[in-house]
């Protein structure tokens, strides 16, 4: 597969390393040198300057062979016209990424779909839903959701009166059918659990589960749920304002935005929320707007730094829940060990998104998790396909793989080693990223 990107900022050059570490003929275009530098020399790839928007540099690039075009560059009109070029010079498939919301409903894909531009990708929009779900239930550090709510994934951060600890896998105790652990973070290695594993406390544990089983799994964790009432946001940002924007109603909700021009449009375009100019990194300004009555603390700032260190001071103040957008991927595993909650990458998200357009099999979502080098995939099994040619134990599946759950005419359960896929089968799989090419060739 030939893939080219165009816009080597955060999210084309996390992708582009992503696809040249299994060895797919990648290219890598922009017009800023500086960008791409020590790039080909590291990774696996091709790199390219030149505008995405010249004829000749994306002729050069090899377009017309290209099976996949991404145009992620901060300029949405730089993105689209990449796009419809693209498309005209002979590219099978595009992908645009866009901050124009209106852009997403369908009559509008529609239409840019006639024009050249195959998919549309909203990584601010993502980024947004996944804090929303994290105020849902705050309890978790993160869920993940499949097929309308028939599997969940939720993760989790297992303290010491938590009922699970020291309870080995091959001991029996988990056998009871209303979850299952597909993986465990502890200081930042991801372990795949096997039978004379274990859980131990400040384990950051992933759980499949159904939807009714979720209180079970609190509790068996040791979690205690809460209602958000009262969140307060610092940064104005699009990320914040789609977050304001997707919160319901019965949620008040605080913006500490410190620019005095920014607060007044953000009061033009949010009706719902209270915009206050102030420094939400000033411990005075945090309680004077009454931190102390705040249930959650959102940081969406540019400043993966400030948004870090302003959560730590929400919790010190005595907020329950935290969230925090930590762009800097090598800042995230800090984030995790000093304890601030929710972690948001809108680059991870939205390679998550992107990278199942490269893939053969039958893939409805993949899913990056924030706290684990690992990606959750839902495929379908295909008639025929190996996967459905016996019971799991008996398919020699890839290391570092683990079937959580499968979806069956709509109703989810948990996978076991018995269990036989069947095709049509909608299947949850936990994998490291290196192994995803490798499971995928199970269901084709």
């Amino acid at each position: 597969m030939k893939i080219i990107i165009a816009g080597a900022g955060e999210v084309g050059t996390h992708l582009a390393k992503l696809l040249a570490k299994e060895n797919l003929d990648t290219t890598l275009i922009d017009d800023n040198p500086d960008l791409l530098a020590d790039l080909e020399t590291s990774y696996d790839l091709l790199t390219r300057v030149g505008s995405p928007t010249s004829i000749e540099s994306l002729k050069e690039c090899g377009v017309a062979r290209a099976d996949l075009f991404i145009a992620v560059t901060p300029y949405e009109s730089v993105n689209m016209t990449a796009c419809m070029l693209a498309t005209n010079l002979g590219a099978k498939k595009t992908l645009a990424r866009i901050e124009n919301y209106e852009y997403l409903q369908p009559v509008n894909r529609e239409f840019f779909h006639s024009l050249g531009v195959d998919y549309l990708i909203f990584p601010e929009n993502l980024a947004a839903k996944e804090i929303v779900e994290s105020l849902r239930y705050p309890w978790l550090r993160q869920t993940l959701s499949f097929h309308d709510e028939a599997l969940i994934l939720l993760a989790i951060k297992v303290r010491k009166d938590s009922s699970i600890l020291n309870k080995k896998f091959n001991s029996g105790y988990f056998e009871h059918g209303k979850y299952r652990v597909v993986a465990i973070n502890r200081k930042s290695k991801t372990i795949i659990p096997s039978g004379s594993d274990e859980i131990l406390a400040d384990d950051i544990v992933y759980f499949v589960t159904m939807k009714e089983n979720m209180d079970f799994v609190r509790e068996q964790a040791g979690k205690k749920d809460f209602q958000v009432k009262n969140v307060m946001i610092m940064g104005g940002s699009r990320i914040a304002q789609k977050t304001i924007q997707y919160l319901p109603s019965p949620i008040h909700v605080k913006v500490l935005e410190r620019d005095k021009e920014k607060c007044y449009h953000l009061a033009e375009c949010l009706n719902d929320a209270l915009i206050i100019n102030a420094d939400g990194r000033n411990v005075e300004a945090l309680r004077a707007e009454g931190i102390e009555e705040i249930d959650a603390f959102v940081a969406t700032t540019s400043n993966s730094e400030a948004n870090i260190l302003a959560c730590l001071e929400a919790k010190r103040l005595g907020v329950k829940k935290t969230v925090a957008e930590v762009e800097n991927i090598d800042y995230i595993q800090l984030a995790e060990e000093l304890d601030i909650g929710t972690v948001i990458n809108k680059k991870l998200i939205a390679a998550s998104y992107i990278y199942q357009l490269t893939l053969d099999a039958d893939v409805l979502d993949v899913r990056s998790l924030t706290s684990a080098d690992a990606e959750v995939v839902e495929f379908v099994a295909k008639p025929g396909s190996k996967i459905t040619k016996g019971q799991i134990k008996d398919i020699r599946l890839p290391d570092n793989v683990n079937i959580g759950g499968i979806v069956r005419d709509g109703m989810g359960t948990i996978a076991y080693g018995y269990t036989q896929i069947l095709p049509g089968d909608h299947v949850i799989v936990f994998c490291a990223c290196s192994t995803i090419r490798k499971v995928e060739s199970l269901f084709n």
